[in-house]
C-alpha cells in the first residue's frame, strides 16, 4: 500500500507546476538587481528606475515566474498578483561592501514573508567555494527547512565564486556548484553557463535531474548572441532561463522575452526568436 502523502508535497508539486510549465521548462525574470548592483542598472537605455516599467511588459509578455526581493513584491504586487507565479529571494549583498566581503550573502528576508506575500517557492544564493560557505550554507538550510513545512520549492542560485578562482565559468567549476546544489536539496537550480552546448551538458549532467536553469549574466551587445545561448541551454536539457539585464536594458524588453519564451517553450530556432526583436 501506498504510503499517504503528506500536504507540504502536495504543495510542494502545485506550486512546482506553476513555475514549471507543462513542458518541463521555465522562463524567470531575475529582479534582484537593485540590491545586487544598485540603481545604476536600471539607467540603459532609458530610466528604468520606477520598477512598474519594467514588471509591467514583464508580465504582459508572459513571463512564468518573477524572482525578486520581499520588498520589491510587495511595491508590484498589483502589477503580478493572478498572473504569474512568483519567487521570493530571501538572500542577497549590496556592492557597496568592501572587495573581500563581497563573497558572502545575506538575509534579506525569511520564508514567512515569501508565504504572506502568496509566493510560489523561495530562493536563496549560496556562492560556492566562496570563504563565506559555511555562513550560506547555514542560511540555504534555515530557508530549505522552512520552505518544506509550507510546501514551498526552493530555487538556489548555485554560483561557484572566490577569489581563488581563475574563472568562474569554467565548466568542471560550475559542474561542481551543479552538483553542490543537487546534494543540497535544491528542488531548482541557477548557474552561469558555460559557453557551450556541450559544456552545458555536462552541468545538467552533474544536477542529477535537479532542473538547470541559465543565469542570464550580463547584457549581450547583440540580441542574437544572448538567443544562441539560450538556444544552446536548451539543447544542452536544460529546463530554461533565470533572465534579467537581458531583458530590462533591452529597448524593446517585451519583445525580448517573448523572443527568449519562443527558444523554451516553442521549439524556436535564435535565428526565428530574433525576428519578434527587430
Amino acid at each position: 500500500m501506498a504510503l499517504p502523502l503528506p500536504f507540504s508535497y502536495v504543495g510542494k508539486m502545485v506550486r512546482f507546476s506553476r513555475i514549471l510549465k507543462s513542458d518541463g521548462k521555465s522562463v524567470i525574470f531575475a529582479f534582484d538587481h537593485g540590491v545586487e548592483h544598485g540603481p545604476k542598472d536600471f539607467d540603459v537605455p532609458e530610466n528604468r528606475i520606477d520598477p512598474r516599467k519594467i514588471i509591467k511588459p514583464v508580465v504582459e509578455a508572459g513571463v512564468d515566474a518573477i524572482m525578486m526581493l520581499p520588498g520589491m513584491a510587495k511595491l508590484t504586487y498589483d502589477i503580478w498578483a493572478g498572473k504569474t507565479a512568483i519567487i521570493v529571494k530571501v538572500t542577497s549583498k549590496t556592492s557597496l561592501r568592501p572587495k573581500e566581503e563581497q563573497f558572502k550573502q545575506s538575509v534579506f528576508g525569511y520564508v514567512e514573508d515569501a508565504v504572506a506575500l502568496g509566493a510560489d517557492a523561495v530562493a536563496a544564493t549560496v556562492y560556492w567555494g566562496s570563504p563565506e560557505e559555511d555562513a550560506m550554507l547555514d542560511m540555504w538550510f534555515a530557508v530549505r527547512r522552512a520552505a518544506e513545512i509550507y510546501g514551498l520549492p526552493c530555487l538556489q542560485l548555485a554560483y561557484p565564486r572566490g577569489p581563488h578562482m581563475q574563472n568562474w565559468y569554467d565548466v568542471e567549476i560550475v559542474r561542481y556548484a551543479a552538483r553542490a546544489a543537487a546534494e543540497s536539496g535544491a528542488d531548482l537550480i541557477k548557474i552561469y553557463y558555460t559557453g557551450s552546448r556541450e559544456t552545458f551538458a555536462k552541468v545538467v549532467e552533474a544536477a542529477c535531474g535537479v532542473p538547470v536553469l541559465m543565469s542570464g549574466g550580463p547584457r549581450r551587445e547583440k540580441p542574437i548572441d544572448f538567443l544562441k545561448d539560450v538556444e544552446n541551454v536548451i539543447a544542452a536539457g536544460g529546463r530554461g532561463v533565470v533572465v534579467g539585464r537581458n531583458v530590462f536594458q533591452h529597448p524593446k524588453p517585451k519583445e525580448m522575452l517573448r523572443a527568449i519564451i519562443a527558444i523554451v517553450h516553442e521549439g524556436k530556432t535564435a535565428e526565428e526568436a530574433v525576428k519578434l526583436v527587430e
